[in-house]
């Protein structure tokens, strides 16, 4: 079984994640995870809290030498901004002065806020917020930095792109992988064109400017995996029910697609399905086209693997839409604390976390193995049985 947990908030002591079910033996990289934590970071229109926090990566148990112990793996992130939050978030009893709590009673539209107190029962937002925070998903990307290391050493690799930002442009960018690759790493958006992406720019701009918010589209698409990941057998087996579901947990994702996806539904079959080929040479099945995005009947099917979250605009607003104080009832601004004025291409980089976290749950399941020997021994038996059929 593979599986990850993550807990901590927005603004305590530190973010903590548990990886369970990696095989011995596996080489860790732990430059390799900053590089990712850099990478969720970076983005032009990130908000002041990624110029406090220098996100890096302590592995507390789990790996000895470098290599995994086939044990959980625990890591942590430490926050920066804990020092200026001690009172407000101290796990410990006692009551604080009432000017040191920053309590939040306006709740923000389009937040967990409103909706985590009626649930939760509570008075002060901030115990729904720290926890909704999009700081969390600092311990996903960890997470997914070690799951991308065990897919890497079975020849799959993951990249994402901003496609689209603010409806800009018209309709998302199509995409090759060689264009993906080529997108410079200082590149200020993540996006593969550079005159929409100075576009994208110039709305950033010009929203910030507005004390607005902007959403938009990014692709995630993993090269080299293996035909025969998921099942068809059972609803919850089917792999892109599960990367629906994985995209989906990413804060402010409403919408995913899949291949052709939404656009799909609007032609006709014979515009939609992918026909087959066979390359005697390579002894493999071929396609001509990938609308499908690489899945079939809840399986891969050995193309690119491509999938799309669809961001809606961040919720915290600088100009702060209307709301109600839950203690009052009178109607008041939400609150404002900091806010990013958007974060797509940060999203994407937690796309590729949540892809790896399930495709690495997937190829635990289907080759097993306790050690990485083992593991390696079973993928290579499977190949060969692909390339006999």
């Amino acid at each position: 079984m593979f599986r990850f947990t993550t807990a901590g908030e927005s603004h305590g002591r530190a973010l903590v994640a548990v990886v369970e079910g990696l095989p011995a033996g596996l080489a860790v990289e732990v430059e390799q995870i900053n590089r990712e934590l850099e990478r969720r970071q970076w983005g032009y229109g990130r908000g002041g809290r990624m110029k406090i926090e220098k996100d890096r990566v302590e592995i507390l148990g789990g790996v000895r030498h470098g290599l995994t112990l086939g044990s959980p793996v625990a890591l942590t992130i430490e926050n920066k901004d804990w020092a200026n939050w001690t009172d407000v978030m101290s796990a410990a009893p006692g009551d604080a002065p009432e000017e040191k709590m920053r309590r939040v009673r306006r709740p923000r539209p389009g937040h967990a806020d409103l909706a985590g107190g009626l649930k939760y029962s509570s008075r002060d937002l901030r115990d729904i917020l720290e926890r909704a925070s999009a700081r969390e998903t600092a311990a996903r990307v960890a997470c997914g930095a070690l799951a991308k290391q065990l897919l890497a050493a079975f020849g799959c690799e993951i990249r994402s792109h901003v496609a689209q930002l603010g409806g800009v442009p018209g309709s998302p960018l199509e995409v090759s992988w060689e264009q993906i690759c080529a997108i410079p790493d200082d590149a200020p958006l993540r996006c593969a064109d550079v005159e929409a992406q100075e576009r994208m720019v110039a709305l950033v701009d010009e929203t910030k400017r507005e004390g607005d918010t902007l959403g938009g589209v990014f692709e995630v698409v993993a090269r080299g995996v293996v035909a025969g990941l998921g099942s068809h057998a059972s609803w919850d087996a089917k792999l892109d029910g599960r990367l629906a579901r994985a995209f989906m947990s990413i804060p402010a994702v409403k919408a995913v697609s899949i291949g052709a996806g939404v656009e799909g539904a609007s032609l006709r079959g014979s515009q939609v399905h992918d026909e087959i080929g066979y390359d005697r040479d390579a002894r493999a099945f071929t396609r001509p086209t990938n609308r499908a995005g690489g899945l079939e009947g809840g399986m891969t099917n050995g193309e690119e693997l491509r999938v799309r979250g669809f961001l809606k605009p961040i919720s915290t607003l600088r100009r702060a839409l209307a709301s109600v104080d839950i203690e009052t009832k009178e109607e008041q601004r939400a609150a404002f604390e900091r806010s990013d004025v958007t974060a797509v291409p940060a999203a994407g980089v937690i796309g590729e976390a949540m892809m790896a976290l399930v495709l690495c749950e997937a190829m635990r399941e289907k080759f097993g193995g306790d050690s990485m020997a083992e593991m390696r021994r079973n993928f290579d038996s499977y190949r060969e049985q692909l390339r006999a059929y």
